[in-house]
């Protein structure tokens, strides 16, 4: 099963307790996860001995086919309608402000569908990050990418900021050394091979072992 570091602030914060690890492990069995390690005391005795330390950190066992737990957000929301705290969500698609003439179109190239022939997108509005939710974000989408995408062989995700982008896009298959942009949190542009280089080395760090059933 997958491990999931989550911060122990920001969870027992979502979820509106302070837990001692005894009572969250319980809740985690209820649940059908795991809790496999709570790093307060390791963290408090480097803080006592002068060493850096990251803010303690609860490692969650969960589920291999359960990808909506892969983050913190995922977790806490999860926890939350098992507690009776909180709906489960319900997602809809709705027409933008203005209607049916106001969405967003992308025009798919030939040459592009032979070697992703699928493909869908969304516009999430109103949203707002800090900087931790965003680590989390782009962290959850890593996993995503080295799990049920295969490294990205069979599933890519993008994300770009609607505010600074103007539809119609354009989805086309290029050679990576043509293709040069700014991404989300950088203020240099890179070119596509430089960018896919740069992730792999991050790739490193946030890789969760394939699962098969």
């Amino acid at each position: 099963m997958p491990t999931v570091s989550v911060d122990k602030g920001d969870l027992f914060q979502e979820l509106g307790k302070e837990y001692t690890t005894e009572e969250f492990d319980r809740l985690c069995f209820e649940y059908g996860l795991e809790l496999d390690e709570d790093t307060t005391e390791e963290v408090e005795e480097a803080i006592k001995k002068g060493l850096p330390a990251e803010r303690p950190q609860l490692k969650i066992e969960v589920p291999a086919n359960r990808y909506d737990l892969l983050c913190i957000e995922g977790i806490s929301r999860a926890l939350k309608v098992f507690l009776g705290k909180a709906e489960a969500p319900n997602y809809r698609l709705v027409y933008p402000p203005g209607g049916e003439e106001n969405l967003v179109t992308t025009h798919i190239h030939p040459d592009t569908q032979r070697v992703r022939p699928l493909f869908a997108c969304a516009v999430l509005r109103n949203l707002k990050f800090t900087p931790r939710s965003y680590a989390s974000f782009i962290d959850l989408q890593d996993k995503l990418h080295q799990n049920i995408g295969r490294r990205r062989w069979l599933v890519s995700i993008g994300t770009h900021d609607l505010d600074t982008i103007e539809s119609p896009f354009r989805y086309e298959a290029r050679d990576p050394e043509a293709i040069k942009f700014v991404p989300l949190t950088k203020n240099e542009a890179y070119t596509a091979k430089e960018l896919m280089d740069n992730l792999r080395e991050r790739q490193t760090s946030c890789e969760i072992p394939s699962h098969h059933s």
